[in-house]
């Protein structure tokens, strides 16, 4: 086998250099030149130079400010649904235990029993109908000048989307629906409804401002500037309503900005 590719190779050789005494038309004689072989050293070499970027960039003006944490206590920002499902289920468990004897006890297991059945049920019903608090981010500025310059209005929105409320499907239901006229003529249909995410406190223009932000897939911003004189009477007196495209797809904003806290009692 050796002897063979030795032989291969010399044939091939030998028909690279020269091609026979035979002709091909006028063509007597042909060489077959190969380019020399460039080892990698002389190779050009191509310089790539990647630049570390950081993947934080500066945050916005408002983000940067400081904001106040929420140390209000109330019994409306306690979930009651919640309360009545682990006192329910604790008393049901710990009465069937008494009850066959694995938990001392005994004696009261039936009152046990009979406090925590219904207390489990009611505690389910709530939490079936709950509808959780929104985020609210309030920044010290507006912080400081919400006693001064928030209307009464702003202040009972501000304390009705940050509690725990029990059947309503979503936060502010009885405003958008006035406001959208779910059905009617000129509104949208109900599945089309903005949803309350957050809101913000603020200051614009160098007063108090309630930002209410909404997510809308099906919406537009149109829509919501077409019905800018509606916010601003729903939610006032004593408040101008801006209308805004919010930090994400989807997102619009709905700026409550206080102009004279007075005018809320006229």
């Amino acid at each position: 086998m050796a002897m063979t590719m030795a032989m291969n190779v010399a044939s091939a050789q030998a028909m690279l250099a020269v091609c026979g005494h035979r002709e091909f038309g006028a063509v007597r004689h042909c060489a077959v030149a190969l380019p020399p072989l460039r080892s990698a050293a002389a190779l050009p070499r191509r310089l790539v130079v990647v630049r570390a970027t950081s993947q934080v960039e500066a945050g916005s003006s408002a983000s940067s400010k400081p904001t106040v944490p929420d140390t209000e206590i109330s019994i409306t920002k306690t979930s009651f649904g919640t309360i009545g499902l682990v006192v329910g289920v604790a008393l049901l468990s710990y009465g069937f235990g008494a009850y066959f004897t694995v938990l001392p006890g005994s004696e009261v297991s039936a009152l046990m029993l009979t406090y925590g059945f219904p207390l489990s049920v009611i505690g389910f019903a709530l939490k079936y109908a709950e509808l959780k608090p929104v985020p609210c981010i309030t920044y010290e500025d507006a912080f400081k000048l919400r006693d001064a310059q928030a209307t009464e209005i702003l202040v009972q929105v501000r304390s009705d989307v940050t509690r725990f409320r029990y059947g309503d499907e979503q936060h502010l239901e009885e405003a958008l629906k006035r406001i959208f006229r779910y059905g009617q003529g000129g509104g949208i249909i109900r599945r089309y409804a903005p949803t309350l995410q957050s809101i913000r406190e603020e200051v614009r223009q160098g007063k108090y401002c309630l930002t209410l932000v909404f997510e809308a897939p099906n919406l537009k911003l149109s829509d919501f500037e077409d019905r800018q004189p509606k916010f601003q009477s729903f939610f006032g007196p004593g408040v101008t309503a801006e209308i805004a495209n919010g930090e994400a797809e989807n997102v619009y904003e709905v700026r409550l900005i206080a102009l004279d806290p007075k005018a809320a009692s006229v």
